[in-house]
C-alpha cells in the first residue's frame, strides 16, 4: 500500500497524486504543477526547468524507486500494446469503462477486488499477466 505524499508546492498532506517527470516532486494539482514548472526545483540541477515532456513518458518519469517491486519490464509492457487478444478484448465498452472507474478510483485496491469477481475482467487480468509473464515451458504437460 502507498503512503500518501504531501504536496511539495503547496503542502497539502496525502494529497500528492502527481510527481514531475523530471524531479519526481509531488505535486497536488495542475495549478500546483504550474507553480512548480514556474519557479523550477533545487533538485533539478542544470536540468531546465520543469516542462511537459516531449513524447510519451517513459516507466522512470512515472515510478520512482519505492515502486521498484511492482514495476513490469519495459520490455514486457511492449508486448501488452502487441497482443491481438487483448486488442480484441478492449473492444469491449463495459471492460473499457470498468479500466477507467479503477484508474479513476481513490481505493483502487478494494475496487479491483470487487471487480475481480466479474469475468469479463478476470479475462482481461489473465490475458495481460499471460502476456507479461507466460507460463514456464517447464510446467505444461506435453500432449
Amino acid at each position: 500500500m502507498r503512503v500518501p505524499r504531501p504536496c511539495g508546492v503547496c503542502g497539502a498532506g496525502g494529497a500528492a497524486r502527481y510527481r514531475c517527470p523530471r524531479c519526481a516532486e509531488a505535486y497536488c494539482s495542475v495549478p500546483c504543477c504550474r507553480t512548480h514548472r514556474g519557479r523550477g526545483a533545487p533538485r533539478h540541477a542544470a536540468a531546465p526547468l520543469c516542462s511537459p515532456v516531449d513524447g510519451p513518458w517513459s516507466l522512470d518519469d512515472i515510478l520512482t524507486e519505492d515502486d521498484e517491486q511492482d514495476r513490469v519490464p519495459l520490455q514486457k509492457l511492449e508486448l501488452l500494446g502487441e497482443s491481438e487478444e487483448l486488442k480484441t478484448l478492449l473492444l469491449n465498452p463495459h471492460l473499457r469503462q470498468l479500466l477507467l472507474t479503477v484508474d479513476q478510483a481513490e481505493d483502487k485496491s478494494s475496487l479491483m477486488k470487487k471487480y475481480m469477481q466479474e469475468p469479463l475482467f478476470v479475462e482481461f487480468a489473465d490475458c495481460c499477466l499471460r502476456i507479461v509473464e507466460p507460463p514456464e515451458k517447464e510446467n505444461i504437460l506435453p500432449e
